[in-house]
C-alpha cells in the first residue's frame, strides 16, 4: 500500500558554495513533495560518524579512507538538511536526485544536471565526489536518519490536502 513517507535530505557542501541550493528545493516543491523541516547545519566529527557509519555503514561497507574522505569533505563547508514528505517520498526522491555517480546520472536528474565527476576520477585523485546531495536509500534508512539529523519539536505538520492525491475530487 502506498503511504505517505518522510525523507532526509541533505544538500552538500559543493551544492551550497555553488549557490544552487533554491535551484533543488524547487525542483522537490515542483513535483508536490512538502517540506516539512528545514536547517543549515555545520557538521562536526560526531554528526558525520553517526549518519555515515551510525546508520550508513560506510566505513563497514566502503572502508576507513572512503568514510574519511566522505566526512572530511561533509564538515568542508555548511549543509542544508531538509525533510520532504509525500506519496513514496523516498523512492521518489531518489529517482529525482539520479545515480550516486554524477556522470552515470540520467540527464534531468539533479546530479545529472549539475554534476559530471565519476568514481574513477575521485580514485585517481583521492578526492571527494562532488555529488551535490545525500537522501535516504530507503524507508528503514529514513526514520533514523531523520531523528539524527531533526527533534521533535522541528518537524512540522501541514494540512495534506487529501484531493491532490484522490481521484474524482470535483471543486
Amino acid at each position: 500500500m502506498s503511504t505517505l513517507q518522510k525523507t532526509l535530505v541533505v544538500l552538500k557542501p559543493d551544492a551550497v558554495k555553488r549557490g544552487i541550493v533554491g535551484d533543488i528545493i524547487s525542483r522537490f516543491e515542483k513535483v508536490g513533495l512538502h517540506l516539512v523541516a528545514l536547517k543549515m547545519v555545520q557538521m562536526d566529527e560526531a554528526l558525520a560518524h553517526d549518519h555515515y557509519e551510525g546508520i550508513g555503514k560506510l566505513k563497514t561497507r566502503r572502508g576507513e579512507a572512503i568514510f574519511q574522505v566522505n566526512a572530511e569533505f561533509m564538515r568542508s563547508g555548511p549543509v542544508v538538511a531538509m525533510v520532504w514528505e509525500g506519496v513514496e517520498a523516498v523512492e521518489l526522491v531518489r529517482k529525482m536526485i539520479g545515480s550516486t555517480e554524477p556522470k552515470s546520472a540520467a540527464p534531468g536528474t539533479i546530479r545529472g544536471d549539475y554534476s559530471h565527476v565519476s568514481f574513477g576520477y575521485t580514485d585517481q585523485t583521492k578526492g571527494w565526489l562532488p555529488n551535490l546531495v545525500h537522501a535516504s536509500a530507503e524507508l528503514d534508512e529514513a526514520g533514523p536518519e531523520i531523528a539524527l539529523w531533526f527533534s521533535n519539536d522541528e518537524l512540522f505538520d501541514h494540512e495534506v490536502e487529501s484531493h491532490l492525491y484522490k481521484r474524482g475530487h470535483k471543486k
